[in-house]
Parts: structure tokens; sequence; C-alpha cells
């Protein structure tokens, strides 16, 4: 009697481009291990992948490329990578290629492997519902299932009978649906009898030139209206602070203002409201379930242009999930200080339960354990190899 012949291991190449997609790959390689402990991964890794057991053919850094005038001068490297990693993949071929995130790379890589015969996906949507959409053609040839966040992009991609699976968002399964004012500012040293607002100017330094003056700007006048209320500020990093620092020098020296290091969340949960500019910080906010002002600005000539590229009339992520004006937005000439002291002031002083209740509606509404859920969307699609 001859002994069963086991079957052989199934190999995922996985590939992410910056700090966020290494954290989302490690999540779904640990849920795949569980699922299929067989599973081998190879690709371009962080220190979180390779913590998992992935085979690196490159650093993750060689993809972390932020900035037209870096891109430029990376170019030629960038494009020798995506050929090498092509020429590799199509010499010993995966069961699948996951691409995380990093479109500009990524679908082009899709692109070349799907043709080849290797099974493609792409985890996170490209914001192709909001501006561009002409790019979904694109991905659809380039892949055989994107793995979406939020179910109003699974809906889009319906529009255009494009495989796409809603897995729910790694946020809202990583923040729990009450979150603890006392312990936040515990760990931030604040004073939980003391009333806070959030501030949250943007992690680029062309988000911080613009929003942080008009952000300042709000805060003095909700000074003059309410001298008990203090001000807290979470920095991304060492130059995002000294940016902003030289700005308050300018701006409003005396301000009751502490800055952080990092620890958007805690910032965020210590408060009574946020005033933050507009970005996946906003999702946040909603899941930490603080009353908000969402604001941006840019320099006119973008402005000009995304008017004609953007098909999209909101922009918060919780106005986006809601299907309807959730939480104030002031964009550009409508972000004023007045505008946003006037829009932050009924949300420091009336009763925000029902907004509260509807944010955690949508938090129940995306937390879907999505790391587990994307696993076995990839096991099923190679469940037929």
């Amino acid at each position: 009697m001859h002994a069963a012949l086991s079957p052989r291991p199934l190999r995922v190449a996985i590939v992410a481009g910056e700090v966020s997609g290494d954290i989302l790959a490690a999540g779904l390689m640990r849920e795949l291990k569980a699922l299929r402990p067989d599973v081998q991964f190879i690709g371009i890794a962080g220190p979180q992948m390779q913590a998992e057991g992935i085979t690196s053919l490159f650093e993750m850094e060689e993809l972390a490329v932020m900035g037209l005038v870096e891109v430029l001068g990376r170019l030629p490297r960038l494009l020798a990578v995506r050929r090498q990693l092509i020429r590799h993949l199509r010499q010993d071929p995966p069961d699948l290629y996951i691409g995380v995130d990093a479109p500009d790379f990524n679908l082009g890589v899709e692109a070349k492997l799907k043709r080849s015969g290797i099974r493609t996906v792409h985890y996170v949507s490209p914001s192709v519902w909001a501006w561009r959409q002409s790019r979904i053609h694109k991905i659809k040839a380039a892949t055989d299932l994107v793995l979406a966040f939020l179910p109003f992009e699974k809906a889009f991609y319906d529009q255009y009978q494009a495989p796409c699976r809603f897995v729910g968002h790694t946020m809202a399964d990583a923040i729990p649906l009450i979150s603890d004012r006392q312990a936040a500012c515990q760990r931030l040293g604040l004073d939980s009898a003391q009333r806070y607002l959030a501030v949250l100017p943007g992690s680029r330094q062309a988000e911080i030139e613009m929003l942080a003056p008009v952000f300042l700007e709000t805060c003095r006048l909700l000074q003059a209206t309410d001298p008990a209320l203090r001000y807290i500020v979470p920095l991304v990093n060492a130059r995002r602070r000294a940016q902003f620092e030289a700005i308050l020098a300018t701006v409003a020296p005396d301000l009751p203002i502490t800055l952080f290091d990092g620890q958007a969340r805690d910032a965020m949960a210590a408060s009574s409201a946020i005033l933050l500019a507009s970005g996946t910080a906003t999702l946040e906010a909603m899941l930490v379930k603080r009353p908000m002002v969402v604001a941006y600005r840019v320099k006119p000539f973008t402005y000009w242009l995304a008017e004609r590229l953007v098909t999209i009339r909101t922009f918060a992520l919780p106005n986006l999930l809601a299907g309807r004006h959730l939480v104030p937005e002031l964009i550009q000439d409508d972000c004023t200080a007045t505008q946003l002291a006037d829009a932050l002031l009924p949300l420091l002083t009336g009763d925000n339960t029902e907004l509260l209740a509807e944010f955690t509606r949508l938090h129940q509404l995306i937390r879907c354990n999505a790391d587990k859920q994307a696993a076995e969307a990839v096991l099923e699609l190679v469940s037929d190899r």
C-alpha cells in the first residue's frame, strides 16, 4: 500500500512598499499560516513581514519613496527592481501574487504576472472611486481580486463587474468600540479633569504649511470664548514638529498647548473634540468616537486641478461611510479660522450622543476581522489549483 502523496506547499508572493503595507501584509500572513500551515512566502518585505518568515528578494526601502523629485531620482532603480521581480516570478511562478497598496508599483507587476497566468490580488483599493475613475479598467485588467477596506469601495467595483471583496478595516479591529479617555490622558500625562481640543494638521510638510497657521488661529479664537480649553497636538516626526513649532511661535506663542511625538490615537482619545486634516485620520477619529471638524487646504493651482479630476463632493471618510453629511468639512476657501471655530464650538459644548452612536454603528459595520477575511478570500481564489 502506497502512502498518500502530501500536497505541495502553497507559494505566495507578497509585496509591500511602506510601513503601513508591511503591517497589513504581516497580519494577512499570520492568518494565512493559521489556515494553511504549509504556506511559503516570497516577495519584497519590511521587518514585520520578515518576522513572519518571508524570503525577501529586496528590502522594502527600495520602494518607499515619496515626492515627485525623489521618485524621478530613483526611477531607474525602481524600474530595475520591478523587472527583476517579474522575471524571478515568471521563472519560478508562485500560486498567487498579492500587491499590498503601493499601486504605482504593484499594479504594473500584477498586470504582467496575470498575463503570464499567475493569479493576482491587490490589497487596499486605490481611491479610484474618488478621482480618475477610468483607472478601474486598468485595475480590473491587472487583478483577479481586490480586497477593499470599506463597503462603498466594493459597491463601486460592482458597478464595473470588477472582482472585489469587502474584508473590513484592520483599524476598526484594532480600536475598541469604547475608547477609555482617562487611560489615554494617563498615558499622555494629562489631567483627565481638563478639556482638550486635539489638533492634527497632517503628516506632510505641505499640509502643515497650509493648515497649521489657520488651525492655530482657530485655537486663538476658541481661547477667547473658552479660556479653560487646552490644546494637544501630536506630530508625526521631529521634522514636522520643528516646522509646527516655528509656526506656533509666530501665530500663537501664548496658546496653552502641548505637543507630542506621535501618540495621535491617544491624543484623539484624550480630547473632547478634534480639528484635523482630511485623510485616514478622520476614520481613526470616528473609531475613537470623538466629534470632529475636518479641514483641508492646498495651493490654488492644485485645487483648480483637483476640481477637474475629483468626482466626489465629500472627502471625510465618516461622511463617505455614512452616505450623508455627518461631520463638518471645510475645504479651501471655507477653511478659515472663523468658520472652523464656529463649527467646533457646538461640538465642544453640546450633546454629541446621536453623532457618537452613529460612529459606533459605522465602526461595527467595518469591524469584520479583516486579516482573517482577507486570508480566506485569498485561499478561495487558489482553492482549485
